[in-house]
């Protein structure tokens, strides 16, 4: 249970008792007063009155009545307890239980002036009863009235600080739920980044070697060859789309190494006209799957530019394996550009797919290096580090 709810539970139960209180010493006065032979008529009849108002008190808090009827409920039970002192002065310590309720339903600038006056009422009383005042007399009342003050402090404290908790969680619990809702977004974003860096990786790539393999075939005296591999780029597309919706591993790395797989992206590169060759370099081995994902679609969109935009002969992928990372190495001896302003040219793209690759090596640790220079070409260099298990194996 959280704090508040046990400050709560501990004034509930501080009222609770504030009731068995008034109850109790209500009703030890009227036995009192019975047994001492008053008027019981009178006695029985008026300590039925002022239970009965003390009730329509309760009532009236439960619907959280006003200010001036609270204030019009303490006078008239004041006065009840009035007349029974006047019958008995039995009902003297019931001045207790009004000193709590005048000090809690009034505030402290008239809170302690009202319970200074209940205070004179009861000595009176007690004077008139007895014949005159004595220290037992005035100091009885009194005391009663200080402990009053007391426990009424420490209610107020309690209840301010229930109060602050409370506020204090509803503040925990917006702040919460604005962090749930920032998070929502913020992954709904990613996923859409994914999304659409995987479509421009695989769909969009394979796409784009349709039109331009349809392209060729359109001005081609046998269109069979550019037909067929266009098929296979579509087939690939469709493939791609699936494994992409099922959120599965690449076509290609699916029984296949990274190295092989990178092979048959040069070999996909070479029916565009493009002299493609793939180099290993160093010793082979497994890699984690999310590595070997951003190496290959890296590849793959590097090739993809090379094919668009580079207007290249010949491109040499290069896989190195080092001791503690893994490269791929895309260079091409095409048209080139200015890698700080990608986009400048029509012959450069967009630049989406270098964000695009640098977005997705980044993910695993990489880094992306572009080096180019419009009418000489262009190196694209990818790099992951690689675990200490993994770059130890």
């Amino acid at each position: 249970m959280s704090r508040a709810g046990r400050g709560q539970d501990a004034l509930t139960l501080l009222r609770r008792a504030e009731h068995v209180l008034f109850a109790a010493l209500l009703a030890i006065g009227a036995g009192e007063a019975w047994a001492e032979g008053r008027p019981r008529v009178a006695v029985l009849l008026t300590t039925v009155a002022v239970a009965a108002w003390y009730a329509v008190g309760i009532a009236l808090s439960r619907r959280a009545a006003g200010v001036r009827m609270a204030l019009l409920w303490l006078l008239v039970l004041t006065a009840g307890w009035t007349v029974l002192l006047t019958l008995s002065l039995s009902f003297v310590w019931l001045a207790f239980a009004l000193y709590l309720l005048c000090l809690q339903l009034l505030p402290p600038r008239a809170g302690l002036p009202g319970t200074a006056v209940l205070t004179a009422v009861a000595v009176a009383a007690a004077g008139a009863h007895r014949g005159g005042l004595d220290s037992g007399t005035v100091l009885g009342p009194v005391f009663g009235a200080a402990v009053a003050i007391v426990i009424t402090a420490v209610y107020r404290r309690l209840r301010r600080e229930s109060e602050a908790r409370a506020a204090l969680v509803r503040e925990l619990t917006q702040a919460q739920e604005r962090l749930a809702a920032t998070e929502r977004r913020e992954g709904i974003l990613a996923e859409r980044e994914r999304l659409a860096r995987e479509i421009h990786d695989t769909v969009a790539q394979n796409l784009s070697s349709i039109i331009l393999l349809l392209r060729s075939a359109r001005d081609a005296a046998d269109a069979g060859p550019q037909l067929e591999i266009a098929e296979h780029a579509a087939r690939g597309a469709l493939e791609d789309t699936r494994r992409l919706v099922r959120a599965l591993a690449p076509a290609e790395l699916t029984g296949r190494s990274l190295p092989e797989a990178l092979e048959r992206a040069v070999a996909d590169a070479r029916h565009f006209g493009v002299e493609a060759r793939f180099v290993a370099d160093g010793e082979t081995g497994p890699l984690p799957t999310p590595v070997a994902v951003a190496l290959l679609r890296v590849t793959q969109a590097a090739l993809a530019n090379v094919r668009a935009h580079a207007r290249a002969t010949t491109v040499v992928v290069t896989l190195s394996y080092q001791p503690a990372a893994v490269r791929v190495d895309v260079a091409d001896d095409g048209v080139g550009f200015d890698p700080r302003h990608p986009a400048t040219s029509p012959s450069t793209g967009t630049g989406l797919g270098l964000a695009a690759m640098s977005s997705r090596l980044a993910e695993v640790g990489g880094v992306l290096v572009v080096e180019s220079t419009p009418g000489d070409g262009t190196a694209i260099s990818a790099t992951v580090p690689l675990p200490a298990g993994e770059a130890q194996a």
